[in-house]
Parts: C-alpha cells; sequence; structure tokens
C-alpha cells in the first residue's frame, strides 16, 4: 500500500471511509479532553472529513495532514472555504480561517510542523495503515508532539481473516504496544457489525469500535 493507491481512491470516487456527518463519537466523547477550546488539533489523513468543520466550530485552529489535494480541493469546494494555496518545503499548504491543511506525505512531516499542536483527533489514520506502517505512523507521531499532548482515537476490531483491509483491524493490545507508556483509557467499545451491512455482507461475525482517550 503506498501513495497511489490512495490517490487512486480518490480519483475514482472509492471513497467509502468518508462519512456525510460529523462522527457522533467525536462529538460525544471530545468533551473529556478537557481542553479549553483554543488548541491547535492535529487530523491526520483527514480527507475532507466534516469532522474538521465540527473541530473548527469548537475554537480549535485545525492542523489537517492529507496525501490526496483532490480531497483538500473538495473540502474547499464543497464548503465555500476560500483556502488560500502555497507551497512549502514538502507541503502544498491550503490556508483559511481556522484551518492549515498540508498536503503530502505524512512521514514528512517535521516538529516544526506539529509545534503548535495540543491534542490529536484520529478516526481514520491508525486503521488505514498496515501493521509495520502503523508502527511507523505512530512512532512519527510520538517523536513529533510536543509534551503533554492528549489524543482521541477510534479503531475497528475484527478478525482480519474475515476480510482484507483497509479499514483494518487494530486489537486493543496493538494499541496498548504502539502507546506504551502513555495513559490509555477505554471510552467506549461496542459491536457495530450490525450498522455495516456490507462487511456483514463479507461474512464479518464481529466488529468492534473502540474510542480511546489517550494521553502522554
Amino acid at each position: 500500500m503506498d501513495a497511489a493507491f490512495w490517490q487512486q481512491r480518490w480519483q475514482l470516487g472509492e471513497i467509502g471511509f468518508h462519512k456525510a456527518a460529523t462522527n457522533p463519537l467525536l462529538q460525544q466523547w471530545w468533551p473529556r479532553l478537557a481542553l479549553t477550546g483554543a488548541e491547535s488539533v492535529l487530523v491526520p489523513l483527514c480527507g475532507k472529513s466534516l469532522d474538521l468543520l465540527w473541530l473548527r466550530a469548537q475554537g480549535h485552529s485545525v492542523l489537517g495532514v492529507e496525501l490526496a489535494r483532490s480531497a483538500l480541493e473538495a473540502f474547499d469546494a464543497e464548503h465555500g472555504l476560500a483556502l488560500a494555496w502555497s507551497h512549502e518545503g514538502d507541503f502544498a499548504v491550503a490556508r483559511g480561517t481556522g484551518f492549515e491543511l498540508l498536503c503530502g506525505d505524512y512521514f514528512a512531516l517535521q516538529a516544526e510542523h506539529l509545534a503548535g499542536v495540543a491534542a490529536v483527533y484520529d478516526r481514520a489514520a491508525l486503521i488505514a495503515l498496515p501493521p509495520a506502517m502503523r508502527e511507523r505512523y505512530v512512532a512519527q507521531l510520538r517523536n513529533l508532539l510536543p509534551e503533554g499532548w492528549k489524543m482521541l482515537l477510534v479503531t475497528l476490531d475484527y478478525p482480519q481473516e474475515q476480510r482484507p483491509g483497509p479499514p483494518f483491524s487494530v486489537p486493543d493490545a496493538e494499541v496498548r504496544a504502539l502507546y506504551h507508556g502513555c495513559r490509555i483509557d477505554v471510552l467506549d467499545e461496542q459491536d457495530v457489525l450490525a450498522d455495516h451491512a456490507v462487511f456483514a455482507s463479507q461474512g464479518m461475525q464481529s466488529l468492534v469500535e473502540r474510542v480511546y482517550l489517550i494521553s502522554a
């Protein structure tokens, strides 16, 4: 799985992972991070998620990272944001009120990009990556984030042999290994297979969605 895979998904409109509404889990559990609302929030692999708008509406400045420029251009056009584009180092950058959206390879991020980030919202990044890339992704994140960060993480857990990813299964034990040394609290855990007819039709027998509060 490489950059071309995700570029093709966006170009072909194969974006079943995109949700047409704000994630209710974000709305329900974000207050548990006990933020003031003025913090900068990182949303890795952000796509054109409506969650970006919700986070901005809470007062946060939103730093998104996305590989596909078409996703960010669609986000801009669909919400009339009139983002201004520029090129800075390895990234094309779209800026507007409350938004700084970096278009490029997540693994090209440097510490200065995340210098003001206090919190992370990961609904679609960790589960989008195969195991080896998940390790690199988390190592990069933990290495670059300033001290004292908090994260709201949403994962899916299912028998991986029952279907190929993405989204990939990320069991609880893996989350705890990846974020070893951090405080990890499970806020919610539910089998949501009944809400995902496509997965059920593929023969899956369970689909557990977990919400974590992780803090450094």
